[in-house]
């Protein structure tokens, strides 16, 4: 796999994706494999999308590799259950289209619809297509932000923030940091773990030059998504001054035991990146297979508290 040397290598990666699961079961060598292709025949409304430069971490004949099992399409999806809704959870909280205010001194903003990759658990995959360009709010934005003062933090995330190119973002954090009671820039994203040429020297230099203290989540829920490229991406962001911290989604037959956890926290540590939250699935129609219940989540926390050491131990979210 070949790629232009440039420093928008990244968007070239972005754009190298593969769209049909048929196509991703031919790469990984699993395309006489009945039980996939059963799976998949079905179309589902939530598009396919994996980006060809994460393929490479999935292990070829293996249709229980743990990272192709987050996102291929699954019959499951279609089931219907009467007690759960595609409404997102957090409309409650809705100020406008691209702003969730839940807590006093914190805000949302929802930068875009855009991931790079498509995760089936996804709880906002229904609702990505009601975020609004972030060009037609931004005014009221940034208005809402300067005059509620108790705001400290603004959290970046979608879809993935760093969808959005550099120079965008360096336009949004320059009119965050005319805001005085801002303090903190937390941005949640997946994406430098998907592509790890997400990480410019232009973005490292943005992120170090702002008057911010910067902490970028990353969503990683297994082991094997860490390669040397996401340490070297990792690297640059400690160097400019970035704290790292990450975030899970427990996911049934994927990461839903002690040892893997063990594995993921030690890997995440490797690669300078604290583990931070490891969250219980957040529940909507089609992504419900992958659901562990709260009562195993809580054991499989105790086996964890004593394989690792504390600081390797992520604190478990859960609605009450």
């Amino acid at each position: 796999m070949k790629y232009l040397n440039s420093k928008d290598l990244w968007l070239n990666q972005l754009a190298d994706t593969v769209n049909n699961p048929y196509e991703l079961l031919k790469l990984l060598k699993l395309n006489n494999n009945t039980k996939l292709i059963n799976d998949i025949k079905t179309k589902v409304s939530f598009s396919f999308r994996v980006p060809k430069i994460f393929v490479q971490r999935m292990k070829l004949n293996d249709p229980n590799d743990p990272l192709l099992m987050q996102v291929l399409i699954n019959i499951k999806e279609l089931r219907n259950f009467d007690k759960l809704t595609n409404k997102i959870y957090l409309e409650s909280n809705l100020v406008k289209s691209n702003l969730i205010h839940k807590y006093s001194n914190r805000i949302l903003i929802l930068l875009n619809s855009g991931c790079a990759i498509h995760c089936r658990y996804c709880f906002r995959r229904d609702y990505l297509n009601n975020i609004s360009n972030i060009k037609n709010n931004i005014k009221y934005i940034i208005n809402y932000i300067s005059l509620n003062k108790r705001i400290n933090e603004v959290i970046l995330t979608g879809g993935d923030p760093l969808i959005v190119k550099d120079k965008n973002i360096n336009i949004l954090i320059s009119m965050l940091e005319k805001i005085n009671h801002i303090l903190i820039l937390r941005i949640h994203t997946r994406l430098p773990v998907i592509i790890p040429s997400r990480i410019t020297d232009n973005l490292c230099n943005i992120l170090a030059n702002s008057r911010f203290r910067i902490i970028l989540v990353t969503h990683i829920n297994h082991a094997n998504e860490i390669n040397c490229s996401v340490i070297k991406s990792m690297n640059k962001l400690r160097k400019a001054n970035v704290i790292l911290l990450n975030q899970s989604v427990l996911l049934r037959n994927i990461n839903d035991n002690a040892n893997t956890l063990a594995k993921l926290s030690i890997k995440l540590i490797q690669a300078g990146i604290i583990p931070y939250y490891i969250h219980l699935l957040d529940k909507i129609n089609s992504n419900i297979h992958f659901l562990v219940t709260k009562r195993k989540a809580k054991k499989i926390m105790k086996d964890l508290s004593s394989k690792v050491s504390g600081y390797l131990l992520p604190k478990l979210m859960y609605d009450k």
